[in-house]
């Protein structure tokens, strides 16, 4: 086999069975994945799904012959290349479908074997080069930041913010729905930052108990408590140098949010029983996915943390809310987790639009776990909507489903004040959206930019934080 066939597809189009089933059993053999059409027609239909890399076609075929399908091929776009085969004195006719219609090479039957399979290494690895060229296309157009890629208004603000922050020292707060990627944007900070070589350390305070979050954070010397056998380095001194990242900040215990805000104020770190300090040089980014003001109000947060952890603010926009992304998403996650599985699968297009319709309620997390199952599943066959968990269809049809706001109709009482007239427009327009704020912005017609300071002022107003889809707090 040769190393340039593997996980590579072939299609076979012939109207004569007995050479079908030879060449594609043959090219089989060689180590492709390999798929036969009876004619022209079949193997349009059968390309769409299949995407093979190579065709090899008879010319002379019923309904669409070789000739008929190069061009219909081309219009579908990004057409394979297609070796054709030709009887003895028909070779004008192939010259023909090489120079018009743009045929990679023709081969005279019967068919020998040891050129076809030259050719097909050689248009094999033609069509992987456009594929990488096409990619490194959509790269090139596509922001990133770290693992996180996006085309988005939001995802790039995101980006734009990350790089902005990064060479600072100050502290940045994320906030987001969970499986937003609050921790991708902490790393991209991280790595953006002059601390880039020294240590990032997570910490998910809602991870570790009570009675061993302090020792955890701030480490502790031996004969500190019952089990303490030995001085130990807490996470902040661990992070010298570098950068500590608390996820779910408003899980921690008031009484050590007290002593964080003290290591925040005079970058020192004491441990559990010890009476002197230690100097350190941490920088702090904290993550939260409830709303932050919300948690200090409830007595969960204490206020002069927030405000202290609050120098920069970062927010992170719901999957659902910025669904341009999702097939970059699906790509990137898609090349990883192939790598990750060992798997060499591709996803069919229709898969990717009904993803791309899904509300996604664990947002990339859910996504990137869903893609891992049906790549897990799929194999080196294509992943089709049999390889989506079994509740899916079902949940994609009921988010279909949902009424909009009074059927897209929306009633006001005479008296109504014109802010609150405006406030109930947009929040009813939103709904009717599924909370896209760019359609809104669209339907309404005002600027995103003015629809996210609407819905930081009503926020606002309900007593929750002021935080729009991205930006500083």
């Amino acid at each position: 086999m040769s190393p340039q066939s593997e996980s590579l597809r072939v299609l076979v189009a012939d109207d004569d069975e007995q050479d079908r089933k030879y060449m594609g059993a043959k090219i089989a053999s060689w180590g492709y994945s390999t798929e036969t059409a009876v004619d022209g027609l079949e193997a349009v239909e059968k390309a769409v799904v299949f995407q093979p890399h190579v065709i090899v076609s008879d010319l002379r075929m019923p309904r669409l012959d070789g000739f008929e399908l190069i061009r219909k091929l081309n219009e579908l776009g990004g057409s394979p290349p297609v070796i054709v085969l030709t009887q003895f004195g028909a070779i004008e006719t192939a010259i023909s479908a090489m120079h018009d219609a743009g045929a990679f090479w023709f081969l005279e039957k019967p068919v020998p074997l040891q050129a076809l399979q030259v050719l097909i290494e050689r248009a094999a690895s033609q069509r992987k080069l456009s594929e990488e060229n096409e990619r490194l296309r959509i790269v090139l157009r596509t922001e990133s930041c770290g693992d996180m890629v996006g085309n988005s208004p939001q995802m790039r603000e995101v980006f734009s913010l990350i790089r902005r922050v990064a060479p600072s020292k100050a502290t940045v707060l994320i906030t987001g729905e969970s499986g937003t990627g609050k921790e991708l944007v902490a790393r991209a900070i991280h790595a953006n930052s002059p601390r880039a070589d020294a240590p990032f350390v997570p910490v998910n305070c809602a991870a570790l108990p009570d009675t061993l979050i302090e020792s955890e954070l701030f480490g502790h010397e031996k004969g500190a408590f019952t089990g303490a056998v030995e001085r130990r380095l807490g996470r902040i001194e661990l992070a010298h140098g570098g950068t500590l990242f608390l996820d779910e900040i408003g899980e921690l215990p008031l009484q050590s949010q007290a002593k964080l805000l003290r290591v925040l104020e005079d970058s020192r770190v004491q441990r559990l029983g010890s009476k002197g300090e230690v100097q350190v040089d941490v920088r702090v980014l904290a993550a939260t996915n409830r709303p932050p003001l919300k948690t200090v109000k409830e007595g969960k947060l204490r206020e002069d943390l927030y405000y202290r952890l609050n120098v920069f603010h970062v927010e992170l926009t719901p999957l659902r809310e910025r669904k341009e992304d999702i097939p970059l998403l699906v790509e990137a996650l898609l090349s990883s987790l192939r790598n990750k599985n060992s798997r060499g699968g591709w996803i069919e297009p229709g898969v990717v639009d009904k993803l791309t319709e899904y509300r996604w309620p664990g947002n990339v997390r859910e996504l990137r776990n869903v893609l891992e199952r049906a790549v897990i599943l799929a194999g080196d066959g294509p992943i089709s909507m049999s390889h989506l968990p079994s509740g899916f269809s079902a949940e994609l049809a009921k988010s279909s489903e949902e009424p909009s706001v009074d059927a897209g109709k929306l009633t006001l009482t005479l008296g109504t004040s014109l802010h609150d007239a405006e406030k109930a427009l947009i929040l009813a327009t939103l709904a009717y959206t599924n909370n896209s704020r760019r359609r809104t912005a669209e339907i309404l017609g005002l600027s995103l930019k003015t629809i996210q300071i609407k819905l930081k002022e009503y926020r606002g107003e309900a007593g929750e934080p002021q935080a729009s889809a991205v930006g500083e707090g």
